[in-house]
């Protein structure tokens, strides 16, 4: 069976530094007919089971902790028994949303995760979070960027826990060392290219978001 990304759409809102905003966040499922994992746990669990199927869910991977991303992390690991997994520098902003249950496991820089055939490589990339991570999958020409890196640039670091210098080393050293034929599977909005975006890196640091 051939490995495939589905890709759902989810809405809802993120709130951070006593802010509210309203969010579309993409939600990626890496698998093929009879496993898969879930990238990002995005407000609508029905919805993203009813992506899933009938597959066998291996893991609930997370980008990072912000809470649009894994307000439905909970409800998804009670409906199909996964492990949700997300790097210890997020674990303040998973804290402040799920009190109760804590992250399965823990992510760590380099760590791969394997699902229908596929290999996931976990790349630590501080800076929009202290434990923001990407999913790096070669055989799929892909990279699974949450909100560290979208298409026109950095994700936003004006906010607690954040910081722009880092998340400019982040990007320069993890994710535009790939092939320039990488997708970017971004967090919110339109995919990319490593090839499109890797001209505009000193565009981004000369104006500093």
């Amino acid at each position: 069976m051939a490995a495939r990304i589905d890709h759902v759409v989810t809405s809802g809102t993120f709130s951070l530094d006593g802010g509210t905003w309203d969010v579309d966040n993409n939600v990626w499922i890496v698998g093929d007919d009879s496993e898969c994992v879930v990238i990002d746990a995005a407000h609508d669990a029905p919805a993203i089971l009813a992506a899933v199927g009938d597959r066998a869910v291996r893991a609930i991977l997370l980008t990072h902790a912000h809470d649009d991303h894994i307000d439905a992390a909970v409800e998804l690991q009670e409906a199909t028994g996964a492990p949700v997994l997300l790097n210890e520098g997020d674990r303040m902003l998973w804290d402040a949303i799920h009190p109760a249950t804590s992250p399965s496991d823990a992510l760590v820089d380099g760590q791969v995760i394997e699902v229908a055939g596929i290999a996931l490589e976990v790349l630590h990339t501080p800076g929009h979070s202290p434990g923001a991570v990407c999913f790096s999958a070669p055989a799929l020409q892909t990279v699974f960027t949450g909100d560290t890196l979208f298409q026109g640039g950095p994700g936003a670091t004006g906010r607690s826990f954040s910081d722009f210098p880092t998340i400019v080393e982040s990007i320069s050293a993890k994710l535009l060392t790939l092939p320039a034929e990488t997708v970017v599977r971004t967090g919110h909005g339109d995919s990319t290219t490593i090839g499109a975006e890797a001209p505009h890196l000193e565009e981004w640091i000369a104006r500093g978001h």
